[in-house]
């Protein structure tokens, strides 16, 4: 089972590292269930994953306070945007775009109303 779950961490990690390059592909959630994962069939890849300088601040933002910082805020939100648009000009059917359109604002409020980092000392 320890393969499975380091497979998969491994793959999770793998995607979001591919969403910090395509845009419509999400990297924090990613990353998230990177760390779930590996903590369950190895815990030194997941530190690793914890200690990456650019998914670490963001995975211990949210592991310690539930929070996502204002930059990562912005470019959630310039995504989801960016998204609306290029489904509002591409997708021929109103009832999908209208769907879809609902679900990326509601997936827009929910970041946007998540805590901020604290400023102080994480544990």
């Amino acid at each position: 089972m320890r393969y499975i779950w380091m497979g998969l961490a491994g793959l999770c990690f793998v995607l979001g590292a591919i969403g910090v390059i395509v845009p419509l592909l999400p990297t924090t959630p990613f990353m998230l269930a990177a760390v779930a994962l590996a903590s369950k069939g190895s815990p030194r890849f997941a530190r690793w994953i914890r200690q990456h300088r650019l998914a670490g601040p963001a995975i211990q933002d949210w592991e310690h306070e539930r929070a996502i910082s204002p930059r990562a805020k912005v470019l959630a939100v310039a995504t989801l945007i960016f998204s609306v648009v290029v489904i509002w000009l591409t997708i021929p059917a109103l009832a999908v775009r209208i769907g879809v359109t609902v679900l990326l604002i509601g997936i827009g409020s929910w970041i946007v109303t998540r805590a901020t980092p604290s400023q102080g000392q994480k544990p």
